[in-house]
């Protein structure tokens, strides 16, 4: 192009028109759509000369189109990328805010929990009516039930808040795609519309099945993103307990990779290896998927934490892995979810599953996580238990009846 425009420069036409339309087949041949633009017009010009005016406007149309192209595509993908910042600044303060309001809650549960359990305390002792006492004593445990129910949903909204980040860059991804095969299809359909006007009809349908393929693919990749949607919905809402056949190994993939994203967008620094060993014979077992995937995001969520804590100390040659595996027993699927961390303490083994016990900082868990998931797999007909050693890790397996 630049010998053109020094040819062009120094008035000879004819050498310019020649290394004119080299770069115009070489820039429409590889889709450089700046370069088609200014060797269109240096070619229009030529013709213009020489009076071909159907030349000349052929090549003026062109390279008026790919000028059009190319700076709606950037305009397009610059508006694109203001609005997916704005939407995920958005997104950032909203859940910080979620979060914070989140920590008041629990805190406030709590320390009612416990004025509660005081006041029924001191009730049952004292009381000397004892019908009296019966009756305080009722109301004041109604309204720990109550309590306990508010920070069970307090618990459910946190892990959906766990997942929020790890949603958004899941859709990303699919959203690429759909904008990128998009914008390919675009171009094809122009190039379809020049061979058209040429009655090029076999290169026509070569285009015409090129543009099916990509929108087969921006189906698939919208359906995909409508699927982590749809998941996310489902985990949010209330359990009817009602079961319905779930496909496990892709149920844990799922909610290991969300987790894992999730966890990296919130901490930059945070990175563990994960591994997966799903068995296909698994298939599909009747669970409630809300309650399962609750289960499951728990205890990934536990093994990043551990491991993450244990990577903190810094020690010579760790590596931080939580592994993932399923297996058909018999009549039973069994759902592993290791970890290489420091181990549970054998003091407080026995502990681990009994309601508000936690060895996380106050403020970081209610304690509620692994009671609610001992329950959920209980009413399943399963079995929630773990394998530890300190220093090593730990291993949680679910087991549910095929």
């Amino acid at each position: 192009m630049s010998m053109a425009k020094y040819f062009n420069k120094k008035g000879m036409s004819d050498s310019t028109f020649i290394y004119a339309k080299l770069c115009f087949n070489t820039s429409r041949d590889k889709g450089f759509l700046s370069f088609l633009s200014e060797s269109s017009e240096l070619i229009a010009d030529y013709y213009q000369k020489k009076h071909n005016s159907d030349s000349a406007f052929y090549y003026q149309q062109t390279g008026f189109t790919a000028f059009k192209t190319l700076y709606s595509n950037e305009s397009t993908r610059e508006f694109q990328n203001l609005a997916l910042a704005e939407q995920q600044r958005k997104e950032e303060l909203e859940k910080e805010k979620e979060t914070y309001k989140s920590k008041i809650r629990t805190n406030i549960l709590l320390g009612s929990l416990f004025t509660l359990a005081v006041i029924i305390f001191f009730l049952y002792r004292n009381n000397r009516q004892k019908q009296k006492a019966k009756f305080k004593i009722e109301e004041a445990y109604n309204q720990l039930k109550s309590t306990q129910s508010q920070l069970v949903h307090s618990e459910k909204m946190a892990s959906l808040g766990e997942l929020t980040a790890g949603i958004a860059h899941e859709i990303q991804n699919p959203l690429n795609f759909v904008n990128n095969f998009s914008e390919v299809n675009k171009e094809l359909l122009a190039e379809m519309n020049e061979d058209i006007l040429k009655g090029n009809y076999e290169e026509v349908k070569t285009l015409a099945k090129n543009v099916t393929d990509n929108e087969e693919k921006i189906i698939f990749h919208g359906k995909r993103a409508d699927a982590i949607v749809k998941g996310m919905l489902q985990h949010s809402r209330n359990s009817n307990g009602v079961k319905e056949p779930t496909d496990i190994n892709a149920l844990c993939d799922e909610y290991l990779r969300l987790a894992y994203h999730g966890l990296r967008a919130r901490d930059k620094l945070f990175n563990a290896t994960i591994k997966t060993d799903l068995d296909a014979a698994v298939g599909k077992v009747p669970v409630v998927p809300q309650d399962l995937g609750r289960v499951v995001l728990n205890l990934i969520t536990n093994a990043f934490y551990v491991v993450d804590e244990k990577s903190k100390q810094h020690l010579t040659g760790y590596e931080p892995t939580v592994t993932v595996s399923t297996k058909k027993i018999n009549n039973k699927v069994e759902i592993r979810v290791s970890d290489n961390g420091s181990g549970i303490p054998q003091k407080v083994l026995d502990k681990i599953f009994q309601p508000f016990f936690t060895t996380k900082p106050t403020g970081q868990g209610t304690g509620l996580g692994l009671s609610l998931s001992y329950d959920i797999i209980k009413a399943h007909g399963g079995e929630l238990k773990v394998e530890t050693k300190e220093g090593e890790g730990s291993t949680f397996i679910i087991t549910l009846p095929a």
